[in-house]
């Protein structure tokens, strides 16, 4: 079969939810993959920050088949030998009294909602199901009721409604009007990506994560910061916000926790807001399985033993002091953006222009994989295990796309 195949089987049986880069992969190693003609790609989106380990990482590799012949899923119904490791791991690494491990970033992200509701309502005292959370325009967590509700992206909600009640929506990289919000005693949390990577890597002012955390303190509010797709290396630190060495009470993790290899997430937060949530008022099936934190304990593992979080910074560094010298050649670059190794070219054209996903198409031709965002705004993020001499490979198929579009 053809990628042709492929690509008419998806259109014909599956749902029309998605509009990827048509390319069909079914191989990866490192910061490549490879179609099912035999093509070679640079990845540079790497699974929207997943795969910040690399391709069919061997360590995760071997840690997910030893696993899987041992024990994959009790449920919570019954503990488990890998749990309580994987929350020490997690709990101690990035300085928490608890972790809930759940499966997707949405599930995180609903979950911490639920966990600053019933703190709201059981320690600070907010009236029954008056609680409300703060979120900063152009977010994204998610497509669930509560994640839509709460995103002002029409292509998100548009006639998904009615929509979930307990949201307010401010501007992003705003603290006057965060400030603003803040003085409702109804507030129980402001929900925040510290780069909001969706939106096109848009990144506050700095000092901005600081400020809003401290706010967030002064009125009694949660601070969560939703570093699903910014954590774990991914711009040169740990977490996003340890650039201003901000310690969110609610942090949330996903993707790269299992190196892509399955759906892991991580819900962190103190004892007093943790556990307001008793037996059964929440949970999840797979949440929390063996084969899950197996591979969530080395995946942590390789980031620290391979110094990827340094190489994020060294190669962040790298492109983009070549994206500006590039945008200085080319009228056809409007700004340039990014931290460590997530960074944006925003084109300039009007937003419904397709000329980013053309570029997008032109990379593809010449051996590099990105995909737009928001119209004209394309991601570049590759695996954090990328070379100097491979990073300098992909600028250069970048520059000729640019002079030959």
């Amino acid at each position: 079969m053809t990628s042709t195949d492929y690509i008419r089987l998806e259109s014909e049986y599956g749902a029309h939810n998605y509009h990827p880069i048509p390319v069909v992969l079914n191989k990866g190693l490192g910061v490549h993959v490879w179609d099912v003609e035999g093509k070679k790609y640079f990845d540079f989106l790497s699974a929207y920050s997943a795969v910040n380990q690399g391709h069919c990482h061997p360590r995760l590799i071997q840690a997910i088949t030893d696993q899987a012949q041992k024990l994959t899923l009790s449920s919570r119904a019954f503990h488990n030998d890998q749990l309580g490791i994987t929350e020490k791991k997690l709990a101690e690494k990035f300085g928490y009294e608890k972790v809930l491990l759940m499966n997707t970033g949405v599930e995180a992200g609903e979950s911490a909602i639920k966990l600053a509701r019933k703190w709201g309502y059981e320690v600070k005292g907010i009236p029954t199901n008056q609680a409300q959370i703060i979120v900063a325009e152009g977010n994204f967590w998610g497509r669930t009721i509560a994640a839509i509700s709460s995103s002002t992206d029409p292509s998100s909600y548009h006639n998904f409604g009615p929509f979930a009640p307990g949201f307010i929506k401010i501007p992003y990289n705003n603290l006057a009007a965060l400030e603003e919000k803040l003085q409702d005693p109804n507030v129980a949390a402001y929900m925040v990506e510290p780069i909001q990577g969706e939106a096109g890597v848009m990144l506050p002012d700095p000092g901005y994560l600081k400020k809003a955390a401290d706010l967030c303190k002064k009125h009694r509010v949660l601070f969560i910061a939703d570093e699903i797709q910014t954590g774990l290396g991914r711009t040169g630190a740990w977490l996003a916000c340890h650039h201003e060495f901000v310690h969110p009470d609610i942090l949330l993790l996903g993707k790269a926790l299992s190196g892509g290899f399955m759906p892991v997430s991580a819900v962190l937060c103190s004892d007093e807001i943790m556990l307001t949530i008793k037996p059964g008022e929440h949970g999840s099936t797979f949440g929390g399985n063996p084969l899950a934190c197996a591979v969530a304990n080395v995946a942590i593992d390789i980031l620290a033993d391979e110094d990827l979080i340094e190489n994020a910074e060294k190669r962040g560094n790298q492109l983009m002091k070549f994206l500006r010298t590039l945008q200085a050649k080319t009228a056809l670059i409007r700004e340039v953006r990014g931290k460590g190794l997530l960074c944006a070219i925003e084109i300039n054209t009007e937003e419904d222009s397709p000329v980013a996903w053309e570029i997008c198409m032109d990379f593809m031709r010449a051996g590099l994989l990105a995909k737009p965002t928001h119209g004209n705004k394309i991601r570049l993020a590759p695996p954090l295990t990328i070379t100097k001499t491979e990073m300098d490979q992909a600028c250069e198929i970048i520059e000729k796309v640019f002079f030959g579009y």
